[in-house]
């Protein structure tokens, strides 16, 4: 009998070959989605189409509990992945068995599956949590809002750990349902449609759904005593909107704001095409915060920005944002100005709508208030840097911007690239560049140029700029009188604060 002797490196050799190729590439997701701006913020490997929420809530203690499932796809060899969420949790299931799962880092939830997920696989993913939100920060702050009467979720460009584990960056979009119960006499307001509420042994619970793909910052829960009222716009979307009922003297100018959605939403679809949602409305819940975020379908208003009054303005800022910044999503958070630039353009038009100044009154008056040497003009706003991505110089030069396009191509070709944009890329993501190639493609003319001196030049547009663009002719070397200021400036001017997160 003869043995056959298998050097050590060629007995390695032959134990590898017996190996599945595959299996030497299993490796974790990413901790980050690949974004500059914030790294950390969502996740590589995989995708989530479904987010279900089932989940409780005690207003009294702050205490939120409950589970989470995710329907996804892997986009890689998978050993494991990471979730964004904060909360603590008690277990994790995918594909029906049990995972190991730990926290890292700001917040993340690392889990690693009990067998490897091949590329392309579906995976369901269940997670049991609970925890108290306001309790919780991550890199020194909480997207979580106390109120007196329980609790909110809504901040930009993170909210979503506070209260559900998530693939938490804007390339993820996803469909939801979020279902929320509430001791009897509190009521829960989230993004969609009312799909039930079912009330049993002193609690009730509100099912809400969204059917249309959603940013994860987009996703809003609000637990609190509201006074609800329903109705629908003219064009037959479907109203839901909520009021703290604490709001104070704050109460009558924000109903008598947020009252006017359908009307302001029917508006801008002459502009933006049909609403791209099957729902509408707004909340105000007692918070001491001074922003407002286009949370979609039913945006989330401070009682500060009704201070001083009614403010459909801020409205209008936000129910724009239902075409650009939800329908159509940033690619990255670089690209921001395809959210605020038109926001606040939209607000223009509305003074115009309103017989308050006209879009190039207001431009001129922008461009002129602002000398060369104002740091305004070193804010780039097609790249704006994460320190400035609210910067007002994204909002009001990101502005000028699209009112020196529209000088450029002429009313008929700007107002067909205002509609005709979000219904390019309806529902999905897209870039600054996307834009600026899209605007070229209708207009059949070259752009580069003029977004680059209004979006990418850290300085101010010199005079022959500003002509070229029929923006301020006599503003520099001209006779030195003060701009004008637009009726509606005060107006637009008091959202300033919604930038503030």
């Amino acid at each position: 009998m003869h043995r056959r002797l298998i050097a050590p490196g060629a007995f390695v050799a032959s134990l590898l070959l017996a190996v599945p190729a595959s299996a030497a590439s299993w490796s974790p997701g990413a901790p980050g989605i690949g974004d500059p701006y914030y790294p950390a913020y969502g996740n590589g490997g995989y995708d989530v189409s479904h987010y279900d929420l089932r989940l409780t809530y005690q207003p009294r203690t702050d205490r939120l509990e409950g589970t989470a499932t995710l329907l996804a796809r892997t986009t890689q060899d998978l050993s494991r992945f990471d979730l964004d969420f904060l909360l603590d949790v008690s277990e994790v299931r995918v594909n029906g068995a049990k995972a190991s799962f730990t926290a890292s880092g700001e917040h993340e939830l690392e889990i690693t599956p009990k067998n490897p997920l091949p590329a392309g696989t579906a995976v369901t993913v269940v997670v049991r949590y609970s925890g108290v939100p306001s309790t919780k920060s991550a890199y020194g702050f909480t997207s979580w809002h106390r109120t007196p009467d329980g609790g909110v979720g809504a901040n930009e460009p993170e909210a979503a750990w506070w209260w559900f584990p998530s693939n938490d960056h804007p390339l993820d979009k996803a469909t939801y349902d979020v279902s929320v119960a509430v001791p009897d006499g509190s009521q829960a307001i989230s993004n969609g449609t009312l799909q039930s509420t079912t009330s049993r042994a002193g609690w009730t619970r509100y099912s809400w759904r969204s059917d249309k793909p959603q940013a994860t910052y987009l996703a809003t829960l609000a637990v609190g005593k509201f006074d609800v009222t329903t109705g629908t716009s003219e064009s037959g979307i479907p109203i839901v909107n909520a009021y703290s009922k604490d709001l104070g003297g704050n109460y009558g100018a924000a109903r008598a704001s947020i009252e006017r959605t359908g009307e302001v939403a029917d508006w801008l679809a002459e502009y933006f095409g049909p609403y791209p949602f099957n729902a509408l409305g707004g909340y105000v819940p007692n918070t001491n915060t001074g922003y407002a975020l286009e949370t979609q379908t039913r945006p989330f208003y401070s009682p500060r920005q009704f201070a001083s009054g009614t403010n459909v303005s801020v409205v209008v800022h936000e129910l724009a944002h239902q075409w650009y910044g939800d329908s159509v999503s940033v690619d990255g958070w670089k690209d921001i100005w395809i959210n605020e630039g038109f926001a606040r353009y939209a607000q223009w038009l509305w003074s115009e709508h309103e017989g308050e100044g006209t879009a190039q009154e207001i431009a001129d008056y922008v461009y002129a208030s602002r000398p060369a040497e104002d740091p305004f003009w070193t804010v780039r706003p097609g790249d704006p840097g994460p320190e400035n991505q609210f910067h007002i110089a994204v909002y009001d030069r990101g502005a000028l911007a699209l009112q020196a396009l529209r000088n450029e191509v002429g009313d008929e070709v700007f107002f067909a690239v205002l509609k005709g944009w979000p219904k390019r890329y309806a529902y999905g993501n897209a870039t600054v560049g996307d834009f600026v190639r899209y605007a070229e493609s209708v207009s059949g003319q070259p752009l580069t140029a003029l977004f680059d001196t209004w979006l990418y030049q850290p300085s101010k547009p010199g005079a022959p700029a500003a002509r070229a663009a029929s923006i301020a002719p006599e503003a520099q070397g001209g006779s030195g009188s003060a701009p004008v200021r637009p009726k509606s400036w005060k107006k637009i001017a008091a959202t300033n604060s919604v930038h503030k997160h």
